[in-house]
């Protein structure tokens, strides 16, 4: 797992029309400030060099430095931008939907987009079933690092970032007062360069890890057996390549989307996943990260299924074996789209 791992989370319904400082007890940030935990097998310091998010508001606010702080509701409008070196998107104040999350392509050397501003999600969309995010936004810039939280009745959201060249870099982590799941839908990028290069993001099914499916290789002072692996990637950049990272949260089949990939014994796999769109159901108090660069085709365990006081765990640094990608990606690995 490359996601962030972060330690507060909501349990219990929270009320909208309660002041701030009932509501960061429920959350559980009035007793510790708010903390940014590391990504596993973050990217490395390089990749983060220089990078620090601003927040512009609507009324052209900007929020930046390091800083906790809280952004009043009446100040939010309807969404505000998270700008930073590397990384920046857009967020729905009354859902946390990220909209519009791309690479600004500024120079790093563990630069994945060949220097060309390079869109990776046109939406992130929870689902918070009729529910409607209400609160103060609890706001922490550490660093490279962002986490933002707002509360609605019985519904929570919290987004934590970095801004950094690659690396586990984004999470969004659900609660509901009701312990049931959240739909959370993610729809990749079409783009197209002013250059005229396609841009536009896809799913495939690695054909590096469907060569190596069932091997078994080092990973840390233990040994992992190769999985199945889906990436997305585009036709521009050879070094582009992402993953939807999951902990406690089960993807959904799209039947209509089946695609037939061949397995390294001749047998056939039918992969019920679209070419552009992911669809996962996360439970409270679960999270949906993104992870970009090598640590997104590194062969490792699946997350622990943890909801409640996470911590992270000792980094690999560097002793898992990463099988890479083949670039351009072969159109029988591409998965389809209806």
């Amino acid at each position: 797992m490359r996601s962030i791992l972060g330690r507060s989370t909501i349990r219990a319904f929270v009320c909208a029309a309660c002041p701030l400082a009932v509501v960061l007890t429920l959350i559980g940030l009035a007793a510790s400030p708010l903390r940014l935990e590391i990504p596993v097998q973050a990217a490395a310091s390089a990749a983060c060099d220089g990078g620090a998010f601003s927040i512009v508001l609507g009324s052209g606010q900007v929020i930046s430095g390091d800083r906790i702080t809280t952004i009043p509701a009446a100040s939010l409008g309807t969404s505000f931008a998270v700008k930073g070196k590397y990384v920046e998107f857009q967020v729905t104040a009354a859902s946390f939907e990220v909209r519009d999350y791309a690479f600004t392509g500024a120079p790093n050397p563990r630069d994945m987009t060949g220097g060309v501003r390079t869109p990776v999600f046109a939406r992130k969309t929870p689902d918070l079933q009729g529910a409607v995010l209400t609160s103060n936004v609890a706001v922490q810039i550490s660093g490279e690092g962002l986490e933002l939280q707002r509360t609605g009745p019985g519904v929570g959201m919290k987004i934590q970032a970095n801004d950094c060249a690659q690396g586990g870099i984004f999470q969004m982590e659900p609660s509901r007062g009701d312990g049931g799941p959240t739909m959370i839908t993610h729809v990749l990028a079409t783009a197209v360069a002013p250059e005229g290069a396609n841009l536009t993001a896809f799913y495939f099914d690695n054909p590096n890890f469907r060569a190596r499916e069932g091997d078994t290789v080092p990973f840390k002072d233990t040994t992992v057996v190769v999985p199945s692996r889906i990436n997305f990637g585009n036709d521009f950049s050879p070094k582009f390549v992402g993953r939807d990272s999951p902990q406690v949260a089960t993807r959904v089949n799209q039947p209509e989307c089946a695609t037939p990939i061949q397995k390294r014994d001749g047998t056939t796999a039918i992969v019920q996943h679209c070419g552009s769109v992911s669809i996962w159901s996360v439970a409270s108090g679960g999270r949906m990260g993104g992870v970009f660069g090598e640590d997104a085709t590194e062969v490792a365990p699946p997350s622990s299924n943890c909801t409640h006081k996470c911590q992270a765990q000792d980094r690999v640094r560097g002793q898992s074996t990463v099988l890479g990608f083949t670039f351009p990606v072969p159109a029988a690995s591409r998965l389809r789209n209806p």
